[in-house]
């Protein structure tokens, strides 16, 4: 009898993904759903709040206030970012995408007023995450990490290696700063 295998979705979405591995996840991202959540319930709590004191509330206007608040969510509603071996996906309601970490071309970082890694591969695909889930997620760089190296020893890394550098040296001053914070030593 022959073995039988079979892909998971995340790995027939990304191409031809690396092997199956130990997925690592943003562990923070539920801590920020949760405040998405809340500050949309404020707002929506607070307009119905003052419609009702000022005696102005019907059904259209609750309705607004109702999509203003959803509004607020799906814009304050961070994607979901995850990574396994040679695959990196951020998830957001709609759309997955999905990035093969090992055969990356290039890495460009764009700076202004919230700091964003693009990661593109060989196959076309583009993945644009915020570098602090890198910083504040060990396992998640450290998987990250070793796929771009194997992606500048194939030699398809033509661009970006000096960002990787910078973020490595971000996440080596936080880790070095927590060290000191636990130990007593700051």
């Amino acid at each position: 009898m022959g073995r039988r295998t079979t892909r998971s979705a995340t790995d027939a979405r990304a191409g031809q993904a690396g092997p199956a591995g130990p997925l690592a996840q943003d562990i923070h991202w539920a801590g920020e759903r949760r405040t998405a959540i809340g500050v949309a319930l404020l707002l929506f709590t607070a307009l119905l709040a003052l419609d009702s004191c000022a005696g102005r509330l019907e059904l259209t206007r609750g309705a607004l206030w109702t999509g203003l608040a959803v509004l607020l969510f799906v814009v304050l509603l961070p994607p979901r970012v995850s990574t396994r071996p040679g695959v990196l996906s951020t998830r957001r309601l709609v759309v997955e995408r999905s990035v093969r970490t090992d055969s990356l071309v290039s890495v460009q970082w764009s700076d202004g007023v919230s700091q964003r890694m693009i990661l593109r591969d060989t196959d076309g695909s583009r993945v644009e995450i915020d570098p602090a889930v890198l910083v504040r997620n060990p396992a998640m760089w450290q998987r990250v990490d070793a796929d771009t190296r194997t992606s500048v020893q194939r030699g398809t890394l033509r661009c970006g290696v000096t960002a990787l550098r910078r973020l490595a040296a971000r996440i080596d001053r936080e880790t070095a700063r927590t060290v000191f914070k636990v130990s007593g030593l700051q």
